[in-house]
């Protein structure tokens, strides 16, 4: 499934954020996404990992919704105890770049003085290439995001993509998938450089028990998944385990968000 960069939104640049509850989960696969940003944030404790994604929340939730190409915005806590993943979607990058430009330091400004000495770890951008959707009907919460990013020697938008097609063909020979999996939603970066697989789980531990089954990481060994792991020009990446904090996204028509009603999230 492949974003549709040619959607638009429909949300008012007045509206409000709402507060989805806990867990909170936007949807990777999204058709009106043409990006999705991703970037980490160090704050160094568990206590302070709370305390930052409540400065977020009273911030945004306190402000009309920044701008109407903004899609949606979520925060989550790293499993290290130190840092938070800010996964956010976009109608396209020229919307990210205005609303840097007119009220992204405002925003941080004020969550900074609540919460001092927070290190910004970069930003990556990213496109959604392919998804393993939830089956019809399957209604588990997702407790636990995968984060699976992988780096390859230089710029090779064919490279992504075939790499991630290479993941769905080894898939597709499993017999049986790890219990606890819901979805995964892969990502290739404008760069050409990164592929990104936002993997959403049951559980944390569903996932480390998935990866302490036989073979390298989650699947079978098997020459399909050997191909996978060894891809040519593959030069790093890594696995982390977070959980979703916060979500939200403009209210709807006609919902003011004032009330804590239950719509959606923003980074």
């Amino acid at each position: 499934m492949t974003a549709d960069p040619t959607a638009h939104v429909t949300a008012h640049r007045t509206a409000r954020p709402t507060g989805r509850p806990d867990p909170a989960r936007p949807d990777p696969a999204r058709p009106d996404a043409a990006i999705a940003k991703a970037s980490t944030w160090n704050v160094g404790t568990p206590q302070r990992q709370r305390e930052t994604v409540d400065a977020i929340r009273k911030v945004w939730e306190s402000r009309e919704w920044p701008h109407p190409g903004l899609l949606s915005y979520s925060v989550y806590t790293g499993e290290d105890g130190a840092t938070l993943l800010h996964y956010s979607q976009w109608t396209g990058e020229q919307a990210y770049q205005e609303l840097v430009r007119d009220s992204r330091d405002a925003r941080n400004a004020e969550i900074d003085a609540a919460v001092p000495g927070i290190e910004r770890v970069g930003i990556q951008t990213y496109e959604h290439y392919r998804s393993g959707l939830r089956a019809e009907g399957d209604t588990r919460e997702t407790g636990c995001v995968v984060i699976v990013d992988v780096e390859f020697a230089g710029p090779d938008r064919a490279r992504q993509r075939d790499w991630v097609d290479s993941v769905f063909e080894a898939l597709a020979e499993e017999t049986g998938l790890p219990a606890g999996g819901i979805a995964a939603h892969f990502h290739t970066s404008t760069d050409g450089t990164r592929v990104l697989n936002y993997a959403e789980w049951e559980s944390a531990g569903h996932h480390i028990a998935a990866l302490a089954a036989p073979g390298e990481g989650v699947g079978s060994p098997s020459p399909l998944w050997e191909r996978v792991q060894k891809y040519p020009g593959m030069t790093g990446g890594g696995v982390n385990r977070y959980t979703p904090a916060l979500s939200l996204e403009p209210a709807s028509e006609g919902q003011s968000g004032d009330g804590g009603g239950a719509a959606g999230g923003l980074r």
